[in-house]
């Protein structure tokens, strides 16, 4: 397999195992002879499985240069207001949540002047609020958190997928990182062990991605 890729490479690119008029040995850093080196854009390279699959389809090899890479900070938390959006039903549960994501932000250094908690009824509510917040200027991203359990009926479904399809429809609509804190589980075993059991907190792992997505936000995307 590998001298079919190099005959195609060569059949391709014949530059590429051209061997200059007068090469210059590259000392190698192992202590081996020196050898002669194809280099590639020093931040990406190209794996040689990548280029056996280029050779093999008859394509040109795409080695991007100058990539450049964006990404929110956890520790760039200056100045960034957040909103937490917290259903009521399911208390017990919603409670902890909430517990384990302002943990999470007094941990990241976010003031507490900096973050506003607003209380609705249920999860179904919760994408209609966060929109109108979003929408207020006023926030950097928008926590929404909630739990839906499952019960006899169909309703869990309709209440699942409509607070999905709605934290969604908020943050694409109000331009402002809606984050999807709502915990949709079978039985009140699963929910405790989302907030703060054997799982984790995932009120918490939800603040983190709204403080990651409010900077890459605030300091990337909307200069």
């Amino acid at each position: 397999m590998a001298s079919f890729a190099a005959t195609e490479l060569g059949r391709l690119f014949p530059s590429l195992l051209a061997t200059p008029r007068n090469p210059r040995p590259v000392p190698s850093p192992l202590g081996r002879s020196p050898e002669t080196l194809v280099s590639f854009s020093s931040s990406i390279r190209a794996a040689p499985a990548a280029l056996e699959l280029c050779a093999r389809n008859g394509r040109a090899p795409v080695v991007a240069a100058g990539t450049k890479h964006l990404i929110g900070s956890l520790t760039k938390t200056e100045g960034l207001k957040f909103a937490v959006v917290v259903a009521r039903f399911n208390e017990i549960i919603t409670n902890l949540l909430l517990e384990g994501a302002l943990e999470t932000f007094q941990r990241y250094s976010v003031d507490d002047d900096d973050i506003t908690v607003v209380k609705v009824p249920g999860s179904f509510e919760v994408p209609v609020v966060a929109q109108r917040l979003g929408k207020s200027g006023k926030f950097d991203a928008i926590l929404c958190i909630g739990a839906v359990i499952r019960g006899d009926t169909s309703h869990y479904d309709a209440v699942a997928n409509s607070a999905a399809s709605g934290v969604l429809n908020a943050g694409l609509s109000s331009g402002v990182p809606c984050i999807f804190g709502v915990l949709t589980c079978d039985d009140m075993d699963q929910a405790l062990n989302r907030a703060g059991g054997k799982s984790g907190n995932k009120g918490a792992e939800a603040a983190l991605t709204a403080i990651e997505m409010a900077s890459l936000f605030k300091h990337h995307l909307l200069k």
